[in-house]
Formats: structure tokens, C-alpha cells, sequence
């Protein structure tokens, strides 16, 4: 019962991402092509929410479910591992049309065969984890 709440908010986020068509490949491949500013709007209330609600949570001091406190580390240095990371990231993104969130809309709403790029993501995060160690960091 008690990750109930955590199913309700999920499937609340799955039916405004695609009644705001932010799973729509069209709409990504737009983003992509500079055709349309609907995806960069969604992305920059996506940062500012984040952005509102870290320093929400390190200036008041806010716990966990659990009564914990929440620490949220500083990132490490290195612009390049973010830049090659996130332009990997945006390659797939752009690929395969569609992020990691909207994966499991998708695949909600039917379309089976969203399934083939859910094994990618993990596959993918998989083989990360095998050769971390070897990558420069």
C-alpha cells in the first residue's frame, strides 16, 4: 500500500507527457530538426522544477519517506564526460525517438514494439556497468 502512491503519481506523469505529446516521435523529431519550440519548452519546466525543487530540499532541510535526511552530492569535475555522455545520449535519443521516461508510456499505450528500444536502454546501461571501470572518468 505504501508504493501505491508511487503507481498513481507514475501513471498521473505517463497521461500528461503524452496529453502534452512530449512521447510523440514527431514532436521529438521537430526538436531535433529545429522545427518547433514544444519539446524545449517541456525540457526547460522540467530543469526549472528540478532546479526549484533541490534547493527546496537543501534549504528547508526536507526528509525522505522514511524520516532521513536527503543529502544530494556536489557533481565531480569534468566537462567532458558530460558532454560526451549527454551528446551518447542525445544521439540514442534522436535515433530511436524517444527518451528513456516516455519508453514505458509507450509501451503502456500499446506499442509493442517500443519493447525492442527498452532492451537497448538496458542492454546499453548494462554494458556500461561491465566496462566503467575502463572508461575515463
Amino acid at each position: 500500500m505504501k508504493l501505491f502512491k508511487f503507481l498513481i503519481v507514475g501513471f498521473i506523469f505517463g497521461i500528461v507527457l503524452t496529453k502534452a505529446e512530449a512521447v510523440s516521435w514527431y514532436r521529438i523529431y521537430e526538436m531535433f530538426q529545429f522545427q518547433s519550440f514544444h519539446m524545449y519548452g517541456i525540457i526547460m519546466v522540467a530543469i526549472a522544477t528540478g532546479v526549484l525543487g533541490i534547493q527546496i530540499i537543501k534549504r528547508k532541510n526536507i526528509k525522505d519517506v522514511g524520516g532521513n535526511p536527503i543529502f544530494i552530492e556536489d557533481k565531480e569535475k569534468g566537462n567532458a564526460r558530460y558532454l560526451i555522455g549527454g551528446t551518447l545520449f542525445g544521439l540514442g535519443w534522436a535515433m530511436v525517438g524517444s527518451c528513456p521516461g516516455p519508453i514505458f508510456i509507450l509501451l503502456g499505450s500499446g506499442f509493442l514494439s517500443v519493447g525492442l528500444i527498452l532492451f537497448g536502454a538496458v542492454f546499453g546501461t548494462f554494458l556500461y556497468g561491465v566496462l566503467k571501470d575502463k572508461l575515463p572518468h
